[in-house]
């Protein structure tokens, strides 16, 4: 996904959609998976600086495979839930709320995976009230 030639953090995005379609209803399996992708994704980020010679490179997306699996950590959600959580995260990880852009300043795949973890926590907080905003709305 990564090696795509426009935006790949797009394309990762959608990678974790279908990561996050796989994984069993289970709090406990996706937290498992939300931590062993952290892990994983640390290391590799580490690597993947080193090889590329510069910071959270455009071919790592394993950081947006994570995000969007803890945009959705716990979301009830339809189809239309799934698009807009996949919005507000790509949202989030773009504009980098604080502390997100501070994050991304920790050392090598710490800090690549950081900042897009800490922007999906604010993309499943905006999920969770857009979908009481909608219950109660249309509810």
């Amino acid at each position: 996904m990564g090696l795509v030639p426009f935006a790949p953090g797009t394309f990762g995005s959608a990678a974790g959609l279908l990561v996050w379609a796989v994984l069993p209803a289970s709090p406990l399996v996706q937290l498992a998976a939300i931590l062993a992708l952290f892990i994983l994704g640390s290391w590799s980020g580490s690597v993947a600086e080193r090889h590329f010679g510069r910071t959270d490179p455009a071919q790592v997306v394993i950081d947006e495979v994570m995000g969007m699996v803890i945009t959705l950590f716990m979301n009830p959600v339809g189809g239309w839930g799934v698009l807009v959580a996949f919005l507000l995260f790509r949202i989030a990880d773009i504009i980098k709320p604080f502390p997100a852009n501070r994050l991304e300043r920790l050392p090598g795949g710490i800090g690549v995976m950081a900042d897009d973890a800490m922007a999906a926590v604010y993309a499943n907080l905006a999920l969770r009230l857009t979908l009481a905003l909608g219950n109660r709305v249309f509810g």
